[in-house]
């Protein structure tokens, strides 16, 4: 049986999005791994994150003053700067956005 690991994965962030896991296994279909009423989610679940990207996030929350939501913004040099990645913890997500909208 192969390893079912991402598939508990994406289980999991679809309960904590107040979402479902979408299985497009035979439909021939390209869909989000979760969804909920407001969010369409890709999932990767991975053995390690790189270092630099946890460190940024640790670093974003060490400096963060109270009452705020601590992020990372990941910017590609030569890219648009609206094309930049925002990086956070689920539990904060959840936190701030809710479950569901």
């Amino acid at each position: 049986m192969p390893n079912d690991t991402w598939k508990k994965c994406e289980r999991a962030v679809a309960a904590r999005i107040g979402g479902e896991r979408i299985s497009n296994h035979a439909l021939g279909l390209q869909t989000p791994d979760c969804e909920s009423d407001w969010l369409s989610v890709e999932v990767k679940h991975r053995k390690a994150l790189p270092g630099w990207l946890l460190d940024a996030l640790d670093q974003a929350e060490t400096n963060a003053s109270a009452g705020t939501l601590a992020v990372a913004v990941l910017h590609q040099a030569g890219q648009r700067y609206d094309d930049a990645l925002v990086v956070l913890r689920l539990s904060d997500f959840v936190d701030w956005f809710g479950e569901s909208q």
